[in-house]
């Protein structure tokens, strides 16, 4: 059973920093390409960064610059260094990971909430 377990989320103040983590378990992590979406209230989910098995990094035009995704396939984990956060980086930050090798599978974690405001 695959399961991805996102921690880090919280309270910062505008201009802080929070490193969140996304830890899986079940399968192969250094198969699957990992992302981190968010969702504001009443607002889609969208892509903030992301980081390919093969350790590729690309990041949304919010977060290029604030953001640093990166993974240790020793740990299976995955992780995003959040630094200059605004208000509008407030949102239920989400960890995907999608299989790129040797087959397919797609999963998702339970979210964590970031919070930024003075």
């Amino acid at each position: 059973q695959v399961q991805l377990v996102e921690s880090g989320g919280g309270l910062a103040q505008p201009g802080g920093s929070l490193r969140l983590s996304c830890a899986v378990s079940g399968t192969f992590f250094s198969y699957y390409a990992m992302d981190w979406y968010r969702q504001a209230p009443e607002k889609a989910r969208e892509l903030v960064a992301g980081i390919s098995s093969g350790g590729s990094p690309h990041y949304s035009n919010s977060a290029k610059g604030r953001f640093t995704i990166s993974r240790d396939n020793a740990k299976n984990t995955v992780y995003l260094q959040m630094n200059s956060l605004k208000p509008e980086d407030t949102a239920v930050y989400y960890c995907n990971a999608k299989r790129e090798r040797f087959g397919s599978g797609e999963y998702w974690g339970q979210g964590t909430q970031v919070t930024v405001s003075s």
